[in-house]
């Protein structure tokens, strides 16, 4: 054994804390741990109140307007009711979207509220497909029609065939009295949705014509007459799709370097036939 060693062992031995420190030390822990989670516990509630129950009565914090054309932001948000206190319980997502339809230039509105405070609204635009000639008041002026066969404008429209990326003519219909939302005969929809493809897909076939003239038969059917822009012969045919009028256009180009005298080319057989000037006139 080591000199010293067994007198300071005996003194290690001897040493105590009181029992009140021994004691007081956990409960200090235990009474601070208490209280940091009775303040984590009142910022939880304080967060979820303010989250829960005050922001979705607070006004919105973002307001997202897309795929409008032609009206303003501020027209489309009055129209649909959304002011400055508008918020998340206040607004009314299918109250918005009827409200909204009625302007006659939007085909569809998609409204979206995020939590808490959010809200978008996506409109899809009517894409104009084609014009038209119609009767107001005794005078004849254009109007503007979609894939759907609705019409959302009445005149103020210039038609220029000269002009690229112009909109086709509809004639051989009469339509009386037109107003923005009035839709033409379900008879027309295909030839209408067509040119929609057409438009889309080969937006050049389109500029090479400048009218597609409607040929009443009976039984709610019709034939097309279609002239090209550059060209003095007229096509006929029965239905109308990119396959077709491609091949349209590119049999008039070289049946007008073969021969000058072709009023009309039929394709409604599936086969070219032609008919000439003097018998056209005839």
């Amino acid at each position: 054994m080591f000199p010293g060693s067994e007198g300071e062992l005996d003194m290690a031995e001897d040493y105590v804390l009181p029992e009140d420190v021994a004691e007081e030390t956990p409960r200090r822990f235990e009474k601070t741990l208490r209280v940091l989670i009775i303040i984590a516990l009142l910022c939880l509630v304080c967060e979820l109140v303010w989250l829960f129950v005050i922001t979705p009565f607070r006004p919105f914090s973002v307001i997202d307007v897309t795929g409008y054309l032609g009206i303003e932001r501020e027209v489309i948000l009055e129209c649909a009711g959304v002011t400055s206190g508008s918020s998340y319980f206040s607004a009314n997502a299918a109250a918005i979207e009827k409200a909204l339809l009625g302007f006659n230039q939007i085909q569809s509105v998609k409204v979206r509220k995020s939590f808490p405070g959010k809200l978008e609204i996506a409109l899809e635009s009517r894409q104009p497909v084609a014009l038209a000639l119609a009767s107001v008041s005794g005078a004849t002026v254009p109007v503007v029609l979609d894939s759907q066969g609705v019409i959302f404008q009445v005149g103020g429209i210039e038609i220029d065939s000269s002009l690229p990326g112009r909109l086709p003519v509809i004639s051989g219909i009469f339509i009386d009295d037109p107003y923005p939302g009035m839709k033409l005969p379900a008879l027309l929809v295909p030839l209408l949705s067509e040119l929609e493809k057409i438009r889309l897909a080969a937006p050049e076939l389109l500029e090479a014509v400048s009218e597609f003239r409607i040929n009443r038969k009976l039984f709610d059917t019709y034939d097309l007459f279609l002239y090209p822009v550059h060209k003095k012969i007229k096509i006929r045919l029965s239905e109308l799709n990119e396959d077709s009028l491609r091949y349209c256009l590119l049999m008039v180009d070289v049946m007008a370097a073969k021969e000058s005298s072709i009023d009309t080319l039929d394709f409604r057989s599936g086969i070219a036939s032609y008919i000439p000037k003097e018998a056209a006139s005839e």
